[in-house]
C-alpha cells in the first residue's frame, strides 16, 4: 500500500510542475485536464502524508518503549502508542478505499438525455419533473449546465431533453442514474383518483475528447441534410443536421439535436470518439459491466433502477435495496444519499475483486 501511496505521490508532484509548463499553461485543454487530474489526487496525497506520519509517529512510541529508561517517558509512550494504533487500522481501510482504482471515464462531463416512456402524458410530464430534480442537484454541486435540445410535449412535460453537464467528477457522480425511473402517483386528468404507474428513461452518457481516441481527422467523411421531425417532415430549409463516417471502422452517426450545423458537428463527434473510444477499450468496459451486472447495476434503458410513489413519499432505489421516505426532498434535488450509498456498494464489490 505504501508503494502505491508514494507512487501516486510522486504522480502529483510531477502534475504540479506540469501546472508551470509554458507548453502546458498555454494550451488550455490541456491545462484544464492535468488540473483536474492534479485535484483529484489532493486527497489520496494528503491521506498519504497524514499516514506518512502516524507511522514514524508509531515507530518513535516503539522506540522509547524498547530503549528508554524513563518509567513515566515510557508510560507515555504506550498510551500515545494505544491512540494511534486505534486510529491506524480504520484510516487504513479509508485509504484501501481511495486507492480503488477509478473508471477512466469518472472525470468527465456528460450529456444527460432524459425521454418519456410508458404512460403517455403523464410520462412526459414525470421526464419534466425528473430534469428540474437534476437541475436542482447539479447547481448544489456548483457544476454548469447548457440545454442541448428540448421537444416538449403538450402536456407541458418533455417528450426528450438533452442536458450537458460540466465540473469536477461529474460522470463518477452520476453514471449511476442511467435506467428506468418509474413514477406512481394520481395524474392530474384522472377523474377518480387512480394511482397510475408512469416511467421515463435516463441516459448519462461521458463527453470524449480527440485526445481520448485514436482518430485522424483525414479518415472522416462529412454529409449534411436537412432535419427532420416526428413523422419525417423537415423542420427547417436548411441542411443544419450532419452524418458523419468513420471509414476506417465503418462506424456512422448521425445528429440533428442542434439548432445549427456547427453544434451538430460537435455533437455527433462525441458520439463518435464514445463510440470508437468503446470498440478501443471493449475489454476495460467489458470487465465494468460485468461487475455492474453483479452488482444489478446497468446503463440499459430497459432496467428499473428507482420509484418515485407519490402517495406514499417513498423512493425506493431497486439495486440497493433502499427506500426512503423523503420523496419531496429527493425531487428537489436531494438525492446524495442514493448516490452516495450505490457507489460505496460498487466500490466494496470492486475491492473485493483487487484483494482476491
Amino acid at each position: 500500500m505504501l508503494a502505491k501511496l508514494r507512487a501516486l505521490k510522486d504522480k502529483f508532484q510531477y502534475l504540479e510542475e506540469q501546472l508551470s509548463d509554458p507548453e502546458i499553461t498555454s494550451d488550455m485543454k490541456k491545462f484544464m485536464r492535468v488540473s483536474k487530474e492534479y485535484k483529484g489526487l489532493e486527497p489520496i496525497v494528503a491521506a498519504h502524508d497524514k499516514y506518512d506520519e502516524m507511522l514514524s509517529l508509531i515507530k518513535e512510541c516503539e522506540e522509547i518503549i524498547n530503549n528508554s529508561e524513563d518509567a513515566e517517558f515510557i508510560e507515555m509512550a504506550k498510551d500515545d502508542l494505544q491512540e494511534l494504533q486505534a486510529e491506524k487500522e480504520p484510516f487504513e481501510a479509508d485509504i484501501r478505499m481511495m486507492l480503488i482504482p477509478k473508471d477512466p471515464e469518472d472525470e468527465k462531463d456528460v450529456n444527460i438525455e432524459i425521454r418519456s416512456g410508458a404512460g403517455g402524458d403523464e410520462a412526459a410530464i414525470f421526464a419534466g419533473d425528473l430534469l428540474r430534480m437534476y437541475e436542482r442537484f447539479i447547481d448544489k454541486q456548483g457544476w454548469k449546465t447548457e440545454f442541448i435540445t428540448s421537444n416538449e410535449s403538450e402536456s407541458g412535460g418533455f417528450s426528450k431533453v438533452v442536458l450537458q453537464v460540466s465540473g469536477d467528477n461529474v460522470y463518477g457522480t452520476l453514471k449511476y442514474e442511467s435506467g428506468t425511473h418509474r413514477v406512481q402517483r394520481v395524474p392530474k386528468t384522472e377523474s377518480q383518483g387512480r394511482v397510475h404507474t408512469s416511467a421515463a428513461t435516463v441516459a448519462v452518457m461521458p463527453i470524449f475528447e480527440m485526445e481520448d481516441v485514436e482518430i485522424n481527422k483525414a479518415d472522416l467523411s462529412w454529409d449534411t441534410f436537412r432535419a427532420s421531425g416526428a413523422g419525417g417532415q423537415h423542420v427547417n430549409k436548411t441542411e443544419s443536421a450532419v452524418r458523419v463516417t468513420h471509414k476506417p471502422s465503418g462506424v456512422v452517426v448521425e445528429c440533428q439535436d442542434g439548432r445549427s450545423q456547427l453544434k451538430n458537428r460537435d455533437i455527433a463527434l462525441q458520439k463518435l470518439y464514445a463510440k470508437l473510444y468503446e470498440l478501443q477499450q471493449q475489454e476495460h468496459e467489458d470487465n465494468i459491466s460485468s461487475l455492474r451486472n453483479e452488482l444489478g447495476i446497468s446503463g440499459d434503458r430497459s432496467a428499473k433502477i428507482r420509484t418515485y410513489n407519490y402517495p406514499q413519499n417513498r423512493v425506493t432505489d431497486h439495486r440497493i435495496n433502499l427506500t426512503k421516505y423523503n420523496l419531496s426532498e429527493v425531487m428537489d434535488g436531494m438525492l446524495e444519499e442514493f448516490i452516495e450509498t450505490i457507489q460505496m456498494t460498487y466500490n466494496m464489490e470492486k475491492l473485493k475483486m483487487t484483494e482476491d
